[in-house]
């Protein structure tokens, strides 16, 4: 089978191949991604699995981890590893954290609330998408008191939208917003295109049935765009700017501000020198502007830039722990992932979402032992190299 996320999305997979999942149990989250091509409609997995355009990003966000070699120290006494990190002062388990992907409920009928409840048994952060297919409250009700969550934000024409959504966030008890800043417009999604995109009609955007009335479904005709595209035209606002940054501010109470789409070292500093809370590398799973670098190429410059005054978190293409100890050993806090937790929902809902939670805790456990870590703040720069270093010493 082709890997989808190394090639063209393909033709739809039929649920007569269901079966052939039966009773396979994945090892890692490339097989947790093959095993969902298997169980989903072409709608649904195509939505979640495809990138921009030719999807050069899409590619260039996981080969560029390949890129990237480790150099292991020995004799070092790793019996004991503790993976335990904060964010934004909050302690969590394991800096793998889950990044906000929309609909969740495409792939598994309890969606976001069996991410919610997988996040709270691993003790792991919790980013929940605006465009979630069940309400921010009921989310929050599901990964119980306590749990550490944070709520991604667009900001949209109509403020008052974007204030509701603020004001409900800080209610239900999310800790930050993540500010999506890389969306003045959608990306163009062929795959969507072909597909003409749209939920399925008993699923509706839970964040905006009282604030969104038709558009909840996303039906609305969009040419030849996809259901979504046209939605989201009609409600993002492409007038966005640091103004915009101040005034989420002066409504946002406790809750902390992460810049969610930050791919430059020039924006990097001018979100310190606006005083956001946490800076999140970001190409937006590659479905945004296409043969952007990979996020992990531009965390060196954006970690230079910053020079410590904020944290910074990172996603795009991670799927083995070696790629999160990558990601830490170059200067990001924590780590973000988004289809892998998509994947292990259409496996076996949360309890798919906990293994692949597991899984990936326990690669980076490995990764460290074999690197003579013992906690992942020992993750140095020293650690990595690129592939080519080792040629140009030849």
């Amino acid at each position: 089978m082709n890997d989808p996320m190394t090639a063209p999305v393909g033709p739809a997979q039929d649920t007569s191949k269901a079966p052939e999942a039966a009773g396979w149990e994945p090892v890692n989250v490339r097989e947790f991604e093959r095993h969902a091509q298997l169980m989903l409609s072409k709608n649904a997995f195509d939505y979640y699995a495809s990138g921009a355009n030719d999807m050069v990003t899409l590619r260039e966000n996981r080969a560029a981890f390949n890129r990237l070699r480790l150099r292991p120290r020995i004799l070092r006494d790793v019996s004991m590893v503790d993976t335990s990190t904060s964010v934004l002062g909050q302690k969590i388990s394991s800096p793998i954290c889950i990044a906000p992907t929309a609909m969740q409920r495409m792939a598994h009928d309890s969606g976001e609330c069996a991410t919610a409840g997988a996040a709270a048994k691993a003790g792991a952060l919790m980013t929940l998408s605006s465009w979630s297919t069940t309400s921010l409250e009921d989310v929050a009700k599901a990964g119980g008191p306590g749990g550490a969550r944070w709520f991604q934000l667009y900001v949209y024409k109509d403020r008052k939208i974007t204030e509701q959504l603020v004001k409900r966030a800080l209610a239900a008890g999310y800790t930050a917003l993540a500010v999506t800043v890389d969306t003045p417009v959608l990306g163009r999604r062929e795959a969507d295109m072909r597909n003409r995109f749209k939920l399925p009609e008993h699923l509706t955007m839970g964040n905006f049935v009282s604030a969104g009335g038709a558009h909840a479904s996303g039906t609305k005709d969009g040419g030849n765009d996809s259901g979504l595209a046209a939605y989201v035209a009609s409600l993002i606002d492409r007038t966005l700017d640091w103004n915009d940054i101040k005034w989420l501010r002066t409504i946002c109470g406790s809750m902390k501000i992460v810049v969610k789409g930050v791919m430059t070292a020039e924006d990097a500093a001018e979100s310190v020198r606006q005083g956001v809370d946490g800076i999140w590398v970001s190409n937006h799973g590659a479905r945004q502007l296409d043969t952007t670098p990979a996020t992990i190429e531009v965390l060196p410059e954006v970690v230079a830039a910053v020079s410590g005054r904020c944290e910074i978190y990172l996603d795009g293409g991670i799927c083995r722990g070696t790629d999160v100890f990558k990601a830490l050993a170059l200067g990001a806090k924590a780590v973000f992932i988004g289809r892998p937790v998509l994947w292990g929902l259409a496996h076996s809902g949360e309890e798919g979402v906990s293994k692949v939670l597991k899984l990936l805790h326990d690669e980076l456990v490995m990764a460290l032992q074999l690197t003579g870590c013992t906690r992942v703040s020992s993750a140095s720069r020293s650690m990595v190299t690129h592939q080519t270093s080792y040629y140009s010493k030849l």
